[in-house]
C-alpha cells in the first residue's frame, strides 16, 4: 500500500487546489494561512477565509499528526495500540448569502503502527461530505446527491447507498429530532478487502476530495445572486445555530481534536461567525422555512 507520507502529501495538494478555487469563486477575499505544531508530534496548516464576497467564514485545514493516543480515545476507537498517525483535510464554509448552503467535507487516514514485523499496521480511511442548506432547494439537493453517487459508483456500486444511510444517521441532531441538512455521504474505518484494494480506497478518498470544488462552485453560482431579505438572513442564523449544536455535541472530529490536544482555533473553525437561538421559534404555516424543516429527515432519496 502507498505510504502514510504519500497520503499526507496528496492531501496537502488537495488543500491547495481547493483554496485556490474557492478564492476564485469568492472573487475578493483571500485565505489567511497559519502553520502550527502539535505538542506530542506533527502539526498542520490552517487556512481561513473571512468577510468575502460570498464566504463570510470558511476554513480549509490540513493536518498530519502523530504520537501517543490518550486512553479516552483508545476506548472510543476500541483499540489497544498507543502510537497513532492521522492525516486529513477538513473543510467548512459558511456563506453570507442565505440561499447558498453551508458545506462540510472531510477526507482522512488513520494508522496505528505495530512493533511486530509479522503484523500489518492497523489502518483505515474515513471521510464524507454533507450539505446544510438554509433553504432546501430540490434541484440543488438532487444535483448534490447525484454527483456524490457518481463518485461512489466509480469505486464500488454499493458505496453510495451504504454511505448515504450512514450520513443520514451520523448527521442527525437527536435533541432536535432533525437532520443537520440534506445529508450526503459518510464513512469510517474503510479498509481493503476482496473487492477493493488500498489503492482503490485511496483513489476514492482523493476523488471525493476533488469533488468538492465542482459541487460547491455549481451551487454557489446557482444561488449567489438570489435576492434576500432580513427575514431570510434571520432564518439563516437560526439554521447556523443547529449546525453549531451538532458540532459541539456530536461531531467525532471535534472530539478527536480536543482529546488529542489539537489546535483549538483549527478545531473550532467550523463554527459559524454569527448564529441565533430564539426561544421556541416556529415557522409560519406554508412558508419556505416550514417546508425546509419538513425535509430535514432521514431516508429521502434525492439521487433518483
Amino acid at each position: 500500500m502507498i505510504s502514510k507520507e504519500q497520503i499526507a502529501a496528496d492531501y496537502r495538494i488537495i488543500q491547495n487546489e481547493i483554496c485556490l478555487a474557492l478564492e476564485a469563486v469568492d472573487g475578493t477575499s483571500r485565505f489567511e494561512e497559519e502553520q502550527w505544531q502539535r505538542d506530542g508530534g506533527g502539526g498542520g496548516i490552517t487556512r481561513v477565509i473571512q468577510n468575502g464576497n460570498i464566504f463570510e467564514k470558511g476554513g480549509v485545514n490540513f493536518s498530519a499528526v502523530y504520537g501517543q493516543l490518550p486512553d479516552t480515545m483508545k476506548k472510543a476507537l476500541k483499540v489497544e495500540n498507543d502510537e497513532f498517525f492521522a492525516t486529513g483535510v477538513s473543510i467548512v464554509i459558511h456563506p453570507n448569502q442565505p440561499w447558498v448552503p453551508i458545506i462540510h467535507m472531510n477526507i482522512r487516514y488513520f494508522e496505528m503502527p505495530t512493533d511486530d514485523p509479522e503484523k500489518q499496521p492497523l489502518r483505515w480511511f474515513g471521510g464524507g461530505i454533507d450539505l446544510t442548506p438554509h433553504y432546501v432547494i430540490d434541484s440543488d439537493a438532487q444535483y448534490f446527491h447525484a454527483y456524490l453517487k457518481s463518485v461512489c459508483d466509480s469505486c464500488h456500486p454499493e458505496y453510495y447507498h451504504r454511505f448515504k444511510q450512514w450520513a443520514d444517521d451520523y448527521f442527525f441532531i437527536k435533541h432536535r429530532n432533525e437532520t443537520r441538512g440534506i445529508g450526503g455521504i459518510f464513512y469510517d474505518r474503510l479498509t481493503a478487502n476482496d473487492e477493493v484494494t488500498w489503492d482503490d480506497i485511496f483513489e476514492f478518498s482523493k476523488n471525493l476530495g476533488r469533488s468538492f470544488i465542482p459541487i460547491y462552485t455549481e451551487l454557489v453560482e446557482r444561488n449567489r445572486n438570489t435576492p434576500f431579505t432580513d427575514e431570510h438572513q434571520h432564518w439563516q442564523y437560526l439554521r447556523r445555530s443547529r449546525y453549531a449544536e451538532f458540532n459541539l455535541v456530536y461531531d467525532a472530529g471535534t472530539r478527536f481534536g480536543l482529546e488529542t490536544n489539537g489546535r483549538i482555533e483549527s478545531i473550532l473553525m467550523s463554527l459559524p461567525p454569527t448564529a441565533k437561538w430564539v426561544y421556541n421559534h416556529t415557522p409560519a404555516a406554508g412558508s419556505n422555512e416550514e417546508r425546509t424543516l419538513s425535509l430535514l429527515k432521514k431516508g429521502i432519496n434525492w439521487a433518483e
